[in-house]
């Protein structure tokens, strides 16, 4: 393994990338096509004046030739305007007012258009991406984009989490493309290095998902992710048995197995046909009810589980280290600190739902 640097002296971290809409074509080809239009006007414009070359005066010869009129269409566009070539019938004036004049506005605005595109306006959102990185708080960060975390990411935004408050992280470009359609932040990068995590700000992240693909590399991230923020929640999928103590070791507060929990969906089909439902309606916000976590309420304390203030279906309670079920003694008196689970029935459910 590299050799960590000293925690006083943290590696520089790299600027994000910014947010952007997909383009239909790449960013060498939109300049293509910009720069293609501008010169094709100016085309048109040279064929005019050399059609109408009589009415054109050179003041030092007398002559128009052809690269007269290629000089005198560039420095007309550029609006330098020297005085040694210039329009003296009525026909050219009448063209250098009324056709050339907005295809020279035509080509200034693409060159303008141009440099802003693709040297103001980029500047501007490096520089504003990059606040934005150093402001990042309470914000979730996902790392890995696969099937597992960009459903994670979906069900996130559909229960209300900004988008703008999720960053993403994954090496595949591809993937990237997708979060960002989502208006996710997103960085390019190998999410076990420090300085990747480092630059995602998981210090200060509200919880960091992890679904890298494969078990070592989702438990390394872990790792990374544990000795950057002490503190942070972490959740990871681990898809073998034998590598979830790894995982939890590492440092993770929640390891979950989607096949040990597609095996308990099957196991409980077996036994009713409307279990597994069941089990996928408290999993999404897309179902009647959903499973909710939080912290006691200071109106609650001294309330049994079954008298939550929100009215849902008080299931089980977190104090300290002990799990207390609903059906237990203590359960009939919540405590300052608690954390209880409960059911509660979903922002778009028309009618109220029994658990």
């Amino acid at each position: 393994m590299s050799k960590r640097r000293p925690a006083s002296n943290p590696p520089k971290a790299p600027v994000f990338k910014p947010l952007r809409r997909s383009l239909a074509v790449p960013v060498w080809a939109d300049v293509a096509l910009r720069l293609g239009g501008a010169f094709f006007l100016i085309f048109v414009v040279i064929m005019v004046h050399w059609s109408d070359r009589a009415g054109l005066h050179d003041v030092h010869d007398g002559q128009v030739s052809f690269l007269d009129v290629v000089y005198f269409t560039m420095i007309s566009i550029t609006t330098t305007g020297f005085g040694d070539i210039a329009p003296v019938s009525d026909r050219a004036r009448l063209i250098e007012a009324v056709l050339v004049t907005p295809i020279r506005l035509a080509v200034i605005t693409i060159f303008v258009g141009t440099a802003y595109n693709f040297i103001i306006k980029r500047s501007w959102e490096t520089w504003r991406m990059k606040r934005i990185q150093e402001r990042l708080e309470d914000h979730i960060v996902v790392l890995g984009f696969g099937v597992s975390g960009s459903e994670a990411v979906k069900e996130l935004v559909e229960r209300g989490t900004e988008p703008a408050c999720i960053v993403v992280v994954d090496p595949v470009q591809a993937r990237l493309a997708q979060a960002e359609r989502m208006g996710c932040n997103v960085l390019q990068g190998d999410a076990t290095r420090d300085e990747i995590q480092n630059a995602v700000r998981v210090t200060t992240a509200r919880t960091v998902l992890v679904s890298a693909g494969r078990d070592d590399t989702s438990v390394l991230i872990v790792l990374t992710a544990r000795h950057l923020a002490p503190k942070v929640p972490i959740t990871v999928v681990i898809r073998a048995d034998d590598n979830e103590l790894l995982a939890r070791q590492a440092g993770a507060n929640n390891v979950i197995n989607p096949v040990r929990f597609t095996g308990l969906l099957l196991a409980g089909s077996a036994d009713g046909q409307h279990v597994a439902d069941y089990f996928s309606d408290l999993a999404s916000v897309a179902g009647r009810v959903q499973l909710v976590e939080r912290p006691v309420e200071p109106s609650e304390v001294g309330r049994s589980l079954d008298q939550l203030a929100t009215g849902g279906k008080g299931l089980r309670i977190y104090r300290g280290n002990r799990t207390i079920g609903f059906w237990e003694d203590e359960a009939q008196s919540l405590q300052p600190g608690d954390i209880v689970v409960e059911i509660t029935p979903t922002k778009s459910s028309d009618d109220e739902p029994s658990a």
